[in-house]
């Protein structure tokens, strides 16, 4: 995924991408809840672009989209992506404290993996799946010259960039478990939560501890989730792929729950 060339040593373009334009949704909750529903895309109709309360996320040096849009399989409402050489995804601006929130549930099913992505090469950063988790901005925990940058953007869009991002991503030869920075920046860190060919054409279920996860990337803890982000991506490698997104939801830590 290429980044803004104006913005290349701020962060990436993903992040930029994801909070300008659009407004901030606020889970907040009348009552107790165990699960908050992020992505709810069984509840929607088949034949919708976009599920409700999701927007497109676009970038502005890539003029081939990804094509999404809901559609039926095994009798579910599910997210479909088509990426043909082209970026580009959905996203949903929350506001969950993932102290309260730390688990996030998604399902998702990739029909087939790039021959040339590779996790560490600008190259290679193209994913058949991956979901991202981006980050409040806290002027706290950046220093001066960056607060500077920050400022910057918040006059220009309106809005703080977020902080950072966790990308969960389907790989093609990287190890399930490998936690590695994006190539362009240290700000979005990646995790392989699936790996290769074994499960493609399967719909696999994910869980992943977002807190711990967070910690383990950044070496703090984490500000509130600001947003999450849906993409199918292939502009890098120029090769395609189709993948499908199940509902996607955040709960909170059961006593014996693990990552």
């Amino acid at each position: 995924m290429r980044f803004f060339p104006s913005i290349q040593n701020i962060i990436s373009g993903l992040l930029w991408a994801v909070i300008v334009g659009l407004p901030l949704l606020s889970l907040a909750k009348t009552k107790p809840e165990t699960i908050l529903e992020v992505g709810k895309f069984s509840a929607e109709q088949a034949g919708s672009k976009l599920p409700i309360g999701w927007k497109p996320l676009t970038f502005e040096n890539i003029k081939d989209h990804t094509h999404y849009e809901l559609v039926k399989d095994k009798k579910k409402v599910v997210l479909k992506a088509l990426s043909v050489s082209s970026a580009s995804g959905v996203t949903k601006e929350i506001s969950i404290d993932p102290k309260e929130f730390p688990i996030v549930h998604w399902r998702w099913k990739a029909e087939n993996i790039f021959k040339k992505g590779n996790v560490n090469l600008k190259e290679g950063d193209d994913y058949p799946a991956r979901i991202y988790i981006t980050f409040a901005y806290d002027s706290d925990r950046v220093g001066f010259f960056e607060q500077t940058k920050y400022e910057v953007a918040k006059l220009l869009y309106g809005q703080y960039p977020p902080l950072n991002a966790i990308t969960y991503i389907w790989g093609n030869t990287s190890p399930v478990g490998t936690v590695v920075p994006n190539p362009y920046t240290d700000r979005v860190q990646m995790f392989v939560t699936q790996s290769g060919s074994k499960k493609l054409g399967q719909w696999v279920t994910e869980e992943q501890n977002i807190y711990e996860d967070y910690v383990q990337a950044f070496g703090t803890e984490p500000p509130n989730i600001s947003g999450v982000a849906i993409m199918t991506d292939s502009d890098n490698t120029k090769e395609s792929a189709i993948a499908y997104f199940g509902d996607i939801v955040f709960k909170k830590r059961k006593a014996n729950t693990k990552k």
